[in-house]
């Protein structure tokens, strides 16, 4: 029993020795566990004129290969020279990127191709792993592909194109629009708003598609609203600010405001009117962008927290109670600010009930204003449409199903 009695503390010694020599390993082994991965970072660059949906899109996917997503702007002078003259200059680009929700850095004035210098920039001073683009080929005016120095690096991923929409295609409506509207006492005449809903192509006189004027090809599904949406709704006592409004042709102007608007607040509630509302009091040829579009370009905002699809003009006490809105907003610049006039002021309860304020808009841009840039220059920007008319021709007629979101 004695020999036992010396044997238990030695084996517990041994075993003490042991556990606290594993410990010490542990100890040591921890820091190298715990070390923080460095964020992937992607990088895409774009011209990002007439920003839309399929734009956010191909930002939302580019985002989802990394931690991080870093966006080039392309300069006016590189646009000019390699595509035509931008739409939307340097600065609203900016204000249209940077405000979209998933992404994280904006480089401006970024190049048309990537060179072999700014490639080395993007990996050794913004840290970037890489070099993200749609599956749709991007051809320098020499010929050659844009992205061909990221390719062979070994550094270049590619993601799906958006279907049914192109800076291209929504210019080519425009300039529909101009037509449509000198032929509106004709017999044969037919409301835009129709053909953007159905999906149908504009044809001449002559039975001939016009070059570069194709009509929406959006396919609306769930998924995509789903992958647009926040997935928070406001809280309790959140402070909930209400603005509404077309949304048409998504642009700087329209970011601003919901920017002003957000900051008032918790939550940001944007109402976006019927295609029906908007032809109502703007006439047939608007909207531009049907419904569905509209509320993709709005949801992809970071400002906007949630938005209603087919927002009823009147606000109505039943709406303001259903969503707890606190106060009611609209912007100085709109196109129909002559509301305060009407009969049925849209805001007449809201106005009663002290909870409307009308913001000072930051920027003096409307849809108008944008449709206005594009006539003003029509020979310039038909010629750019003819062009790149044809290649998205090919790429419709050679499109294949390619994976991805």
């Amino acid at each position: 029993m004695g020999g036992n009695a010396h044997w238990i503390p030695a084996s517990w010694l041994i075993g003490g020795l042991v556990i606290g020599v594993s410990l010490l390993g542990f100890r040591l082994a921890l820091p190298l566990n715990k070390k923080k991965k460095r964020p992937i970072r992607v990088y895409m660059d774009g011209c990002f004129d007439m920003m839309h949906y399929g734009h956010c899109n191909a930002l939302r996917q580019a985002r989802a290969l990394g931690d991080q997503l870093v966006v080039g702007v392309v300069s006016d002078a590189e646009i000019t020279c390699n595509k035509g003259p931008p739409v939307t200059p340097l600065k609203e680009r900016m204000i249209m990127v940077s405000a979209v929700k998933w992404v994280d850095e904006v480089i401006p004035d970024a190049p048309y191709a990537i060179t072999e210098d700014f490639m080395r920039k993007l990996f050794d001073e913004y840290n970037i792993d890489y070099i993200i683009h749609g599956d749709d080929p991007c051809v320098l005016p020499d010929g050659t592909d844009a992205y061909a120095l990221a390719k062979k690096a070994g550094r270049y991923k590619q993601i799906k194109r958006t279907e049914g929409v192109s800076s291209t295609d929504i210019v080519g409506r425009m300039l529909l629009c101009v037509r449509e509207r000198s032929t509106a006492d004709s017999p044969k005449h037919s409301s835009l708003q129709r053909q953007f809903s159905h999906g149908h192509s504009h044809k001449s006189e002559d039975g001939s598609t016009g070059s570069g004027t194709r009509i929406s090809h959006f396919l609306p599904t769930s998924r995509r609203i789903v992958q647009f949406s926040n997935s928070k709704g406001p809280g309790p006592d959140a402070r909930i600010i209400y603005i509404d409004g077309a949304f048409d042709l998504f642009h700087a102007g329209h970011v601003e405001i919901l920017r002003l608007a957000r900051g008032l607040g918790d939550f940001l509630l944007v109402g976006i009117h019927t295609d029906q509302t908007v032809s109502g009091k703007r006439g047939s040829h608007r909207p531009i962008m049907n419904l569905h579009e509209r509320s993709l370009s709005v949801l992809a905002c970071r400002y906007a927290d949630e938005v209603i699809i087919g927002a009823p003009r009147e606000v109505s006490k039943d709406m303001i109670t259903t969503f707890n809105i606190s106060l009611v907003v609209h912007g100085s610049v709109a196109e129909d600010n002559d509301f305060q006039k009407d009969k049925a002021n849209p805001y007449a309860i809201p106005i009663s009930m002290g909870i409307f304020e009308l913001l000072e808009s930051p920027l003096d841009i409307t849809t108008s204003t944008i449709i206005k840039r594009i006539l003003s220059n029509h020979e310039a920007y038909q010629k750019r449409n003819d062009r790149k008319a044809e290649s998205e021709r090919r790429y419709y007629e050679d499109k294949g199903y390619i994976t991805g979101d």
